[in-house]
């Protein structure tokens, strides 16, 4: 009581700043902040801060706050790696925010707790105008918390079910569904996927496009057809292995991104099965590894461009108009690229 008390007397002494009135209302600096520059906070935290400053008599400083009204001109960018997907995202939404006189600044994260927090914090600090991000899990709470401050966020390739960001997604799931409907047009009935981690909802929304499209079709969802290869290259190589010692081989496999595509070409050649005489391929994602292979992979295609023209152009929206925070989904359609890797089974 006694240290409340002279916390009181001190504070006649000299102005109040805005440390004091942030301690005062229980929230963060940046949330004040955020809150005297005309940007939008959680209800219940501006009530407190009026309060804070209400009774410690707080006055604002003009020169200081036109200071931090005026807007960076970045954007943040913020992804586990740079993969050939996120690098051509990068490029096309550099070009986009060039024309609107504002620069890209890229933080790779490498999926480490650690990391993705100094990461969202480095943007924090840097008062990037927004920040584009590949959701993880582990970002949740502190993304969180840059929203409520007024951080504009809009998601791409994964989701955050529940963060108040605007989220620009390609057709997954009526991709993948059309893709593997194509094996099935084509004779075959016994087709394998290797699929990503399904935290992600990439990747769970690939599979549920290959279930749906055998279901539809009448065809079993066999267990030792369905595989978790978790993105990644070497892990997808040895559950190729493990697909071709089965008794019944599948005919074709679809893959469910080009990293995974890759570590399934390299153990066909290395068995000697040939595409697509002895094995069908598909593969989500279009890149210059599978476009050139030979025989070429049919694949789904990325609209990347469009995914960062309407990217550029919702953070547009979004800067203009701070208060309307945003809850909006917008899903870009894919082409499916038809090439030579798929033989038609009589």
């Amino acid at each position: 009581m006694g240290y409340d008390h002279k916390t009181q007397q001190d504070l006649r002494k000299r102005p109040a700043t805005i440390v004091d009135v942030a301690d005062a209302a229980g929230v963060a600096i940046g949330t004040v902040s955020r809150h005297l520059n005309g940007q939008p906070v959680r209800m219940a935290n501006r009530d407190r801060i009026e309060q804070a400053i209400a009774t410690l008599g707080f006055r604002r400083n003009s020169t200081a706050v036109a200071m931090k009204t005026d807007v960076t001109h970045i954007v943040g960018f913020f992804v586990p790696s740079l993969s050939e997907f996120h690098a051509q995202m990068l490029e096309h939404l550099t070009r986009q925010m060039r024309r609107k006189g504002r620069a890209v600044l890229s933080y790779f994260h490498d999926l480490q707790r650690d990391s993705i927090h100094e990461g969202l914090e480095f943007f924090a600090r840097h008062r990037v105008d927004a920040i584009v991000v590949d959701g993880e899990m582990a970002m949740q709470h502190d993304l969180s918390r840059l929203v409520d401050e007024g951080m504009v966020v809009v998601l791409y390739d994964n989701d955050l079910p529940g963060l108040a960001a605007d989220r620009v997604f390609v057709s997954n799931r009526k991709s993948s569904t059309r893709l593997v409907n194509h094996l099935i047009e084509l004779g075959h009935r016994r087709i394998a996927t290797l699929h990503g981690d399904l935290r992600d909802t990439a990747a769970s929304e690939r599979l549920g496009g290959y279930k749906d499209a055998m279901e539809a079709h009448g065809l079993p969802l066999d267990p030792a057809l369905i595989r978790n290869a978790r993105w990644h290259e070497s892990v997808a190589y040895e559950h190729t292995a493990e697909l071709l010692a089965l008794p019944e081989r599948p005919t074709a496999i679809f893959a469910a991104n080009y990293n995974m595509t890759l570590g399934v070409i390299a153990r066909l050649h290395e068995a000697g099965v040939s595409i697509p005489q002895d094995m069908s391929i598909v593969s989500f994602d279009d890149v210059a590894a599978l476009r050139l292979h030979n025989p070429g992979i049919t694949t789904v295609g990325q609209p990347i461009p469009k995914l960062a023209e309407t990217i550029s152009t919702i953070i547009d929206e979004r800067l203009a108009e701070p208060s309307a925070m945003g809850r909006r989904t917008l899903t870009i359609d894919c082409d499916i690229l038809l090439r030579d890797s798929v033989r038609r089974l009589t």
